[in-house]
């Protein structure tokens, strides 16, 4: 059963830890035959996604797992954005408000690293969909294949899927392409991992705040 878009909007938030259990197939068929009306610049539609579950995801899973254990970290061809000034005030408020649920402590080596693993790990995600678009394109294509993933989980909200889109997988890019056979002209943007959401796992208590409208919008005119 869905819900009203706007009350969709706002409950969709970023899941990090996930049930065992499955998403039926026809469910995940009808959320991305929804995301595939995203918008597109001259309706090009560029997402080229790889949707990994059960043995896929098993694969791609323990490789992460073992290269992060193993300090093994591949080289990303477009490094995660650092933030400064007013975002990394906003990073920092994000990152506090989630390791405060989590217990970890500012100090606290191990239990930091431990829950960096836990992106590797698919944060238990029965299922992850590995986007990517062709490697000729752009920051404007970027922008349309960001319209999918956005489709994509307020779809799976709306069902009552939980998600976590994840530019951290981006540091074992090259593992998830050989296990999952992506062309060599692919360049991956993001994971999204999707299932259950498992209300058990204190990070999952995690609100984030957002400023009001005017921090963002500049109105002219």
């Amino acid at each position: 059963m869905t819900r009203d878009f706007d009350e969709v909007v706002r409950a969709r938030r970023s899941v990090r830890g996930f049930k065992p259990d499955t998403v039926p197939a026809d469910v995940i068929e009808a959320c991305l035959a929804l995301a595939q009306q995203a918008p597109s610049n001259c309706n090009v539609q560029p997402w080229r996604v790889y949707l990994a579950s059960g043995e896929a995801r098993d694969r791609i899973r323990t490789g992460m797992l073992e290269a992060f254990a193993a300090g093994r970290y591949e080289e990303m061809e477009h490094p995660i954005d650092a933030f400064a000034g007013e975002y990394r005030k906003r990073q920092v408020a994000c990152a506090v408000e989630m390791y405060g649920k989590m217990g970890v402590g500012r100090d606290d080596k191990q239990g930091r690293l431990d829950a960096h693993a836990r992106n590797f790990a698919l944060f238990d995600a029965p299922h992850v969909a590995i986007v990517c678009m062709d490697r000729s394109f752009g920051i404007g294509v970027a922008l349309d294949v960001g319209m999918w993933v956005q489709t994509f989980m307020l779809a799976l909200t709306s069902r009552g899927v939980g998600s976590c889109a994840q530019a951290a997988l981006r540091a074992y890019a090259g593992l998830i392409a050989r296990e999952l056979e992506i062309p060599d002209n692919e360049l991956m943007l993001c994971g999204v991992s999707f299932g259950y959401e498992d209300e058990s796992v204190p990070v999952n208590a995690t609100r984030q705040p957002r400023d009001p409208v005017d921090a963002n919008v500049m109105r002219r005119g």
